[in-house]
């Protein structure tokens, strides 16, 4: 009897221990469908937000010195309708609403610095992204509400005919104020400059909320996005999201090889059908043939801004230029520079200033991604030199604290603390408070 029951007693255990390994052999490929997960420095990260806000202030600053200096005439291009790399040095040319008089940033096409005793002022490609970041922190949110968007505009953007927006943020302005809430303020059927290229002015920084995850980056971006865009503007926006989601990955190659990288896998945000994608294959393609970007450039101008092709279409945008304001035409501008420049902060800048159109925008974009890149370190050994941290809001917009007045490192450590909230909240990262480090699951292949 005794024998019987020793019996039974160890097929028992038998059977609970094949339960359990069958249990764990359930469990292990789950274990191995985890995504891949990235450790991240804070500390480094702090540096490369500082770096972010100085490289967007020097290329804002030096594209303004030649903003719609050159935007072709709709026809044959003749010597002078567009600059070239000749021309960086040589006085700067009156823009078309400039009354014969040129920029008073700079008498030559070059560099704009502040020094440390100095001010950086906010203007219209980075005061918005100010305020997001502001708004995510006051309000504690990693995606902010319809609600806290308009309310944030309604507080901080000046009232009077002057406040350095253009015209979708303008009108999605005008809207907020009649009580329209985003996304309708960016609707075609409410906002009519929809297609314009105000959101990728305003919107990049979400990017660098979500690093390695552009899927993220583009879901706590969106409503923002739509606040003033709406379909070809706003895959457009989207796409330098993803650049700037990126950038925190493949820190084992060479810049170059990185941007090329980075550029090739934001291309899969843009509908293969819409004029965004062809136009990035276009501009790719005359790149890869090793023409001079000065060809490219004019290559683009004949074929988007006289000819009007692969759908893009700006008939009806008479809005000072033929629609030299419309999204497309900066974003294929945007891509001479980030081809050709090739990951070097000084001749990306050089080369967007002097592409043409709203110069200041692509510069600024760019420089902020490449600023981000290389860090407040490497921007002063770029340049050889040591710049101003402060930076000044109330230039462009209102009731900030601290009369407006800022600095990088404070703006890097608010930038910090949203990351934090986005990494743990929706990405489902960990934030290693005794490392300062983050843990975060990816999932793009770095192929």
């Amino acid at each position: 009897m005794k024998a019987f029951v020793k019996l039974v007693f160890c097929l028992i255990i038998i059977v609970s221990c094949r339960t359990e390994i069958k249990k764990n052999q359930v469990a292990e490929p789950l274990n191995k469908e985890k995504k891949e997960v990235i450790i991240i420095s804070r500390s480094t990260y702090y540096n490369q937000l500082y770096g972010f806000w100085l490289g967007q202030s020097i290329a804002n600053w030096t594209g303004l010195v030649t903003e719609m200096d050159k935007i072709g005439n709709i026809g044959e291009l003749k010597t002078g309708d567009f600059y070239t790399r000749d021309d960086w040095g040589k006085p700067d040319q009156p823009s078309i609403w400039g009354q014969g008089v040129p920029s008073n940033l700079s008498p030559t096409i070059d560099f704009v610095f502040r020094d440390s005793t100095d001010v950086w002022g906010a203007d219209d490609d980075t005061d918005i992204e100010y305020m997001y970041q502001y708004l995510m922190n006051k309000n504690q949110t990693s995606r902010l509400t319809p609600q806290q968007i308009r309310a944030g505009w309604l507080k901080h953007i000046k009232g009077e005919e002057e406040n350095y927006l253009w015209v979708s943020n303008q009108k999605a302005f005008d809207l907020m104020k009649q009580g329209v809430l985003p996304p309708e303020t960016g609707s075609p059927e409410k906002n009519e400059h929809y297609d314009m290229i105000d959101a990728q002015l305003t919107t990049e920084l979400f990017g660098f909320f979500a690093p390695g995850r552009p899927d993220i980056a583009i879901k706590i971006a969106d409503l923002p996005v739509r606040t003033t865009a709406s379909q070809e503007a706003e895959y457009i926006s989207k796409f330098y999201i993803t650049m700037y989601s990126l950038a925190s990955l493949n820190k084992d190659k060479t810049i170059s090889e990185r941007i090329h990288w980075m550029a090739d896998k934001a291309r899969n945000v843009l509908p293969d059908s819409l004029y965004p994608a062809k136009m990035f294959d276009y501009s790719r393609k005359l790149y890869e043939l090793g023409l001079p970007w000065e060809q490219t450039r004019d290559s683009i101008y004949y074929r988007y801004q006289v000819q009007q092709k692969d759908g893009y279409d700006i008939t009806s945008r008479n809005l000072y230029c033929n629609g030299c304001f419309a999204a497309g035409i900066n974003f294929a501008s945007s891509l001479v520079s980030l081809f050709y420049g090739e990951g070097d902060l000084k001749k990306t800048i050089q080369i967007g200033t002097l592409a043409g159109w709203d110069s200041d925008n692509p510069t600024a974009t760019w420089g902020g991604l490449l600023g981000f890149m290389i860090g407040k370190n490497g921007i002063e050994e770029t340049f050889e030199r040591q710049f101003s941290n402060q930076f000044h809001i109330h230039r462009t917009r209102q009731n900030f604290p601290n009369e407006g007045m800022d600095n990088f490192e404070n703006m890097a450590q608010k930038g910090l603390m949203v990351t934090d909230r986005v990494i743990i909240e929706e990405i489902g990262g960990v934030l290693n408070e005794d490392k300062n480090t983050w843990e975060i699951p990816i999932e793009i292949k770095y192929d």
